[in-house]
């Protein structure tokens, strides 16, 4: 009698989710931080064309910037997941293309710099208004965060109470994990409550 042969394994699922916010947050940071593949990055140089219309205010150091997309993947086997990870742009000139990036995705994280909240009201209104779930990401930037996260919360005016705000350092791989770990969890929840609805 041949032996019982092992069920294959089961593929994991596909998962597009979105990297969003403004201007200097760590989008890239955070897709490089991650992702299991040489990520894909669109940068370019800041010129002296972006004068006047880039406000570097607060983010004087900074050189490059993402102009179509940054692209990341990371298996998350104990989920069952692999996440294919999109950084959308986040000078206002380019936001045309965040409803182009938005096509298939189930979910987003939303980074916000404290020291120049502002800049992350039109990423919140943006997946607020198109209705897909999102978590915040406070990135402390220098390790630091002044802030707690439910002031954060209050000052971003976050339509959904339930909207997970979380401290990470963009950084730090395990911060990120945790993040996406955090919209994994509410997407499932979500979808558990559609079901039974």
């Amino acid at each position: 009698m041949p032996a019982p042969q092992a069920p294959a394994p089961q593929e994991a699922a596909p998962v597009k989710i979105l990297i969003a916010g403004g201007f200097g947050v760590g989008k890239t940071t955070l897709v490089e931080t991650i992702s299991e593949i040489e990520p894909l990055r669109t940068e370019e140089r800041l010129t002296a064309a972006g004068i006047g219309v880039d406000d570097l205010d607060g983010i004087e150091s900074k050189t490059a910037t993402t102009v179509a997309m940054d692209f990341g993947r990371i298996t998350l086997t104990d989920a069952g997941v692999v996440l294919y990870l999109f950084g959308t742009p986040g000078q206002e000139r380019f936001w045309f293309m965040w409803d182009d990036l938005l096509a298939g995705a189930l979910g987003a994280i939303v980074l916000v710099d404290t020291r120049r909240l502002d800049r992350s009201f039109p990423a919140v209104d943006f997946f607020e208004s198109r209705g897909l779930p999102f978590v915040v990401g406070a990135n402390c930037f220098h390790g630091e965060q002044p802030y707690t996260a439910e002031e954060i919360a209050t000052a971003l005016h976050l339509r959904d109470p339930n909207t997970p705000v979380l401290m990470l350092d963009a950084r730090s791989r395990q911060d990120v994990r945790a993040c996406l770990l955090s919209l994994l969890d509410q997407l499932i929840a979500n979808a558990g409550a559609r079901a039974t609805a």
